[in-house]
């Protein structure tokens, strides 16, 4: 391991790597009989926005924060959205074929980071996505770093 590991951001290859997954599951979720329903309405610029998120989430640049509200906005795209267990499943499922169509690195350490995220992401979408759920202003920004491995493997 390394003493000064680089952000997930760095080592996944910066903002055209998430531009890259965002677009590439953009493409494939209109296709998906699961998924298709939920981002009907998806505007142009929800790839980029995606990516500028999970950008940040994984130590890139903060411009969804700045442009976009953080954490607290995002969680209110989700309000009443009621999705369901088998739709987030789905959209874990589509995400990591994603991520390899899209070149994202593929050693243990980081698809680990990334799944991880993935999971704890989507299950707060889907908490949040519920009747009744109200967001409290200055949520803070997830930041997610390397875990337990400490950064990439160095064989």
């Amino acid at each position: 391991m390394t003493a000064d590991p680089p952000t997930l951001y760095d080592w996944a290859g910066a903002m055209p790597a998430f531009e890259l997954l965002t677009t590439i599951f953009s493409d494939r979720v209109k296709q998906d009989p699961i998924l298709a329903p939920v981002f009907k309405d998806m505007t142009p610029n929800h790839p980029t926005y995606v990516a500028q998120f999970i950008a940040e989430v994984f130590g890139g640049p903060t411009r969804y924060s700045e442009e976009r509200g953080g954490h607290a906005a995002m969680i209110r795209r989700h309000l009443d959205r009621q999705l369901t267990e088998q739709q987030r499943v789905r959209w874990v499922h589509l995400i990591g074929e994603c991520a390899d169509e899209a070149g994202l690195p593929s050693d243990p350490e980081f698809r680990s980071a990334f799944v991880a995220y993935i999971e704890w992401g989507t299950r707060l979408a889907v908490i949040n996505s519920q009747p009744g759920v109200t967001v409290a202003d200055g949520s803070p920004m997830p930041k997610w770093g390397w875990g337990e491995v400490g950064g990439p493997y160095q064989g």
